[in-house]
């Protein structure tokens, strides 16, 4: 009956090992376990993290796509740093299902993947995206930055403080990203773009 628990704990054993090994290290600040697993035995993972953290292996853990009872269930047997999960302009679930009010309470900054949602922001051809290209345009145009910088400033407008992991290979997009950093929205323009999404003005 033991031997899923014994597999999870090799897995995430090897992982490490072998992410020690072709990053050429001895340590790996965060740790995100990617993707929950109906297997995951809460107390087995927890114990496997304080393990590597004993053995100085990996410093701080997170997860990667939970859920809010997820996140809930092993954030309460070992302290998990972060809960990296999808949010743009065009994917809001992580704003409606609470887990950024889970980050904000927990105090614990959520990680943002496909902050640009993967770049269908710029060339979906879908209602949401029309809308919302047009309206970030016009706040863009009207504020002096491009719908790159636009995107992320929205992020970071939300008070649980999120950290968007931005992926793209162009160094330009880079620095359009660290653009956002000196941009604050306001309320306004911020629910422009959330209404442009959903398709319906604020409740």
């Amino acid at each position: 009956m033991r031997a899923p628990l014994r597999h999870l704990r090799a897995h995430i054993t090897t992982s490490v090992e072998n992410s020690l090994r072709e990053l050429r290290t001895d340590r790996i600040d965060l740790l995100l376990i990617h993707r929950p697993d109906a297997l995951m035995d809460a107390d087995e993972v927890a114990a496997t993290f304080e393990r590597l953290r004993r053995d100085g292996k990996v410093l701080h853990f997170g997860a990667s796509n939970f859920t809010v009872q997820q996140f809930e269930l092993l954030h309460s047997r070992i302290a998990l740093e972060t809960n990296q999960v999808e949010c743009s302009p065009l994917q809001m679930g992580a704003i409606h299902d609470g887990t950024f009010d889970q980050a904000q309470r927990l105090r614990a900054r959520p990680m943002i993947w496909s902050p640009l949602a993967g770049g269908r922001l710029f060339n979906e051809d879908s209602p949401a995206a029309h809308r919302v290209r047009w309206v970030m345009g016009e706040i863009g145009a009207r504020l002096g930055v491009s719908t790159t910088t636009l995107a992320i400033a929205w992020l970071l407008r939300l008070p649980s403080r999120p950290i968007p992991v931005v992926g793209s290979r162009r160094l330009s997009a880079t620095d359009e990203a660290v653009a956002a950093l000196k941009l604050t929205l306001n309320p306004d323009d911020w629910y422009r773009i959330w209404s442009a999404s959903t398709g319906h003005e604020v409740p």
